[in-house]
């Protein structure tokens, strides 16, 4: 049976992307939704001819009300949804820090110039609580001595785009989630440019 997901998107769409691209040959139907009518997320999906819409923050609720989804994947999405929609589905998100660590904007930056020596990529159910719901999935990522802020940002990047997928994956399968898949996928990923 078809599952059916909705990508919600505020900016650049680029883990909607890594998504979609997983997903290409797969039983799974995407509807990408953006609060912003300029965001690049829509335009990636007209490209990839993949169904989308403008969605305003108003109406949230209203059309994911008549929308049935299994899942509803945050991917930049930069609105704290209100519990009168988060009681509508299941709703994930992930953010560039191992949480609670660097919660909110600008956390790859924060995480970099803090001085720490592992950062990372976090999974997390959506709660009313700004990047506060329960953790699904982790990875870390190492800031050697000698890291550059752009290799840094580009390596958590990197990770999002097949750690996220590989979530959104197991939880439509209902699949208890293995870390060694995890493992595996990402220390295999060679650029081939299927999660880009």
């Amino acid at each position: 049976m078809t599952k059916h997901i909705a990508v919600m998107g505020s900016g650049e769409g680029t883990n909607f992307q890594a998504i979609a691209n997983f997903f290409k040959d797969k039983d799974v139907k995407i509807t990408c939704l953006s609060d912003n009518l300029n965001a690049k997320i829509l335009k990636r999906a007209e490209d990839m001819k993949i169904e989308h819409r403008y969605l305003p923050f108003e109406e949230t609720a209203g059309y994911l009300g008549v929308n049935n989804f299994d899942l509803i994947v945050l991917a930049g999405y930069m609105r704290i949804l209100p519990d009168e929609v988060l009681e509508l589905g299941r709703f994930i998100n992930i953010h560039p820090s191992l949480l609670p660590a660097f919660k909110g904007k600008d956390a790859i930056r924060r995480a970099f110039f803090a001085g720490v020596k592992v950062s990372g990529v976090t999974v997390h159910w959506v709660s009313d609580e700004l990047d506060g719901g329960k953790i699904i999935a982790q990875y870390p990522v190492l800031i050697g001595n000698l890291m550059h802020f752009d290799e840094f940002e580009s390596e958590i990047h990197r990770v999002e785009h097949i750690l996220y997928p590989l979530v959104v994956d197991k939880l439509l399968k209902d699949e208890v989630f293995d870390f060694s898949d995890m493992m595996t996928s990402i220390s295999n990923c060679e650029g081939c440019g299927r999660c880009h």
